[in-house]
């Protein structure tokens, strides 16, 4: 039983690991870990359509758009309706929000991200098993993720 207790207790070290960095992100710059990445993606690739970017950041379609409505209300991005497809809306980053993002802090997924590519491939692929296995155990395996490290809602103080 001690190995199951283990195994509980590296979970919630890895959840408190996302969510402490998720409250230093918003403390920082008063952003998600989502809305960070979002923005990101923006600068990397502008006048992306809400499709792309959902697409990209795999996340829904409403739940992009809700990210967007919480940056477009913090001036950091605008839309515009496309000029050939009036059914396209595409997504740019103000001034203020290429500022904000250039002072940001870097999110957990980029140190995570250095650390898990220096691995060895079978080191990554025993890693993305065994979680494959462990969402399978814990009844989470259709439960919808993107790869985005975020826990919880957030208030700013």
């Amino acid at each position: 039983m001690e190995i199951v207790s283990d195994v509980l207790s590296a979970v919630r070290r890895i959840i408190r690991a996302v969510d402490l960095n998720s409250k230093r992100l918003y403390k920082e710059c008063g952003l998600t870990a989502p809305q960070l990445l979002l923005l990101s993606m923006i600068d990397k690739h502008p006048n992306q359509t809400i499709k792309n970017l959902s697409d990209d950041m795999s996340l829904s379609q409403g739940t992009v758009t809700i990210i967007l409505d919480k940056l477009q209300s913090k001036s950091l991005i605008v839309r515009q309706r496309s000029s050939l497809d009036k059914r396209k809306t595409h997504i740019q980053l103000t001034e203020q929000g290429a500022t904000l993002l250039a002072l940001a802090p870097s999110p957990l997924q980029d140190s995570f991200l250095d650390n898990f590519s220096e691995l060895e491939d079978w080191e990554q692929s025993q890693i993305l098993s065994s979680l494959q296995k462990l969402a399978a155990l814990m009844d989470a395996k259709a439960i919808d993720a993107a790869p985005v490290l975020e826990v919880g809602t957030l208030k700013k103080k």
